[in-house]
């Protein structure tokens, strides 16, 4: 992965450049756009992030994207104006909130798919701490960060979570069920 390598200074401009790109879309309703050439080689390499929103220790927004498919500063700043404004589990931010929110940007790396034989199999194969994973069954589908492992410590706690967030009971074990795994580079 790439972005092992970005500097202090590099995780300090994307960090300004999310909370740039939510006060810019405040006045503009949009994300902030970005000027690629302003920008080191590494920061317009493609990659995929989630930008996570708290404010007094609560999510108030998160949204991402799984696959790379644009320069990782344009990612940031599209992701931090719709964690924003666009998270649909959440009003729109306000303009005397921008100082309480924490900002943290997770740079995921490229999925891989997890070969299991059942659901204990899986369980049993997990990293805490390490992996993020992404569920699939059908028209379900749910991620969760590696982040999420803080307040889910147990693989069984953290499956289970996952199914109830793609829309299943903790007891369904659909046939088709498919997992990958991916990790992440956590900046805050």
């Amino acid at each position: 992965m790439p972005f092992t390598n970005l500097t202090t200074e590099d995780k300090n401009i994307l960090l300004e450049t999310a909370k740039k790109s939510i006060i810019y879309g405040l006045q503009h309703h949009c994300a902030l756009p970005v000027k690629l050439s302003d920008f080191s080689n590494l920061l317009q390499t493609i990659g995929a992030t989630f930008v996570t929103l708290n404010k007094n220790a609560k999510l108030r927004g998160c949204i991402g994207t799984l696959e790379a498919h644009q320069p990782l500063i344009t990612d940031v700043s599209e992701h931090a104006f719709a964690a924003a404004f666009e998270d649909p589990r959440f009003p729109a931010v306000s303009e005397h909130e921008i100082e309480q929110l924490e900002i943290s940007i997770s740079i995921l790396t490229t999925p891989a798919a997890i070969v299991f034989k059942s659901e204990k199999d899986l369980l049993s194969q997990l990293r805490p701490g390490v992996d993020g994973l992404i569920f699939q069954a059908g028209y379900h589908k749910a991620t969760f960060l590696p982040v999420v492992w803080e307040q889910l410590k147990k693989p069984e706690d953290f499956l289970n979570h996952l199914k109830i967030k793609a829309g299943l009971n903790v007891n369904d074990w659909p046939d088709d069920v498919r997992i990958s795994r991916y990790e992440t580079i956590h900046i805050e």
